[in-house]
């Protein structure tokens, strides 16, 4: 009988209603992460890479303060993370800090505005 999966079905239209949706902006910055960051860096809690250093948490955060083995630049850096910071970073990487190992930029603003904004949720 098909009345079983049928009476839960109320339920499971409650449960997903509770769910916080997503906003297009941070779906936009959580797809561009999945593209072009993902493959060396997480932003999982306690994640660990020996390509790149956990981004959870990045906003805020003063560089090489994960941990990582980062590059003697940006250990000397004295950079905090901030929205700004970070768009310079992503812009020009080795501009920014010459010696970073960093060498993936991110050209297009509106692509460093949204994975910004997506990375300042992850917290």
């Amino acid at each position: 009988m098909r009345t079983k999966p049928l009476i839960l079905i109320p339920f499971a239209i409650a449960a997903l209603a509770l769910l916080p949706a997503a906003s297009p902006q941070s779906q936009v910055g959580a797809n561009l992460f999945k593209q072009r960051c993902q493959a060396c860096h997480s932003v999982v809690p306690g994640a660990a890479s020996p390509l790149a250093p956990n981004l959870r948490g990045i906003v805020g955060r003063k560089a090489a303060a994960a941990t990582f083995n980062y590059s003697p630049a940006l250990k000397a850096s004295k950079i905090t993370w901030t929205k700004q910071n970070l768009d310079k970073f992503l812009a020009a990487p080795g501009k920014m800090v010459p010696g970073t190992r960093m060498v993936i930029a991110v050209t297009d603003a509106k692509q460093r505005t949204e994975l910004i904004n997506y990375l300042a949720g992850m917290k």
